[in-house]
């Protein structure tokens, strides 16, 4: 959610629309509804009948690391696939939360088509880097937190004076405002320094967040070079008049994780 911006060229931009963004959430929500982790659908039974499926419905979409790199077809699709399933209902909101917040003003400077791209191809790699580094693992793995990874450290690189409202869970959760090259650093050293900590077995793929995150923030400077003509460089002109890009909320700290179910 965008907070309200002064002077005219925020609330032009803050006002554009995000179809690719939305479409993405309505698209995660929808398959996440229809699956049997959202315990909605009858057709996949209840108990231990329900869990078999959820199983089942992961390892078959989900990216499992030991069977990759076999040179099946289908496996090699599962990074793509993997991106639109979600293990629980936290896992599911705790992305699209993050995914509305810094994927709309993400996507308008980029444009539909390259955002889209963008997406897709960090999230593709994200997922595969994590499965390249646990080659021998049989936990099967999905979420679309690689991919929102990848458009936090994007949107570092585009709107570092951005100030996010984040939710410290060591100060009480107060509200407090911070800029977004403070905040998404600081996010980006708890996944490093909870990759060190993971242990073998279900949990949270931080490594994918990392590849994410490096990805895009890599893209980001990368495509600047087309750009430094634009006014406020890497900014351009959303924040040409000076003025700092409010972004508000994005509880800290981070976006809920890749489940391995």
């Amino acid at each position: 959610m965008i907070g309200d911006w002064n002077g005219t060229v925020g609330r032009a931009v803050r006002n554009r629309p995000a179809p690719v963004t939305y479409a993405l959430i309505a698209l995660c929500c929808l398959i996440f509804l229809i699956g049997p982790a959202s315990g909605f659908n009858p057709a996949y039974g209840s108990g231990d009948e329900l869990l078999a499926a959820q199983r089942a419905y992961f390892r078959r979409w989900g990216v499992v690391p030991g069977e990759l790199f076999e040179g099946a077809p289908r496996a090699a699709l599962t990074p793509a696939t993997a991106l639109f399933v979600h293990g629980s209902w936290v896992h599911l909101l705790g992305n699209m939360l993050f995914l509305y917040v810094f994927g709309t003003m993400t996507e308008d400077r980029m444009g539909r088509v390259e955002f889209t791209l963008f997406y897709l191809g960090c999230g593709y790699l994200a997922l595969l880097g994590y499965a390249a580094a646990n080659a021998e693992s049989s936990q099967s793995l999905v979420g679309a937190s690689g991919a929102i990874s990848a458009v936090l450290g994007a949107f570092l690189y585009l709107f570092p004076r951005a100030r996010v409202t984040s939710l410290l869970p060591f100060l009480f959760f107060l509200p407090l405002r911070f800029p977004a090259w403070v905040v998404l650093p600081f996010w980006a050293a708890l996944q490093w320094v909870a990759a060190g900590r993971a242990a073998q077995g279900p949990g949270v793929a931080y490594l994918a967040h990392l590849v994410g995150f490096g990805l895009g923030l890599l893209y980001a400077w990368a495509r600047s070079g087309k750009n430094r003509g634009t006014k406020g460089g890497p900014e351009g002109a959303a924040a040409g008049d000076g003025r700092a890009t409010r972004v508000k909320p994005a509880p800290a700290p981070a976006p809920e994780g890749e489940n391995q179910p």
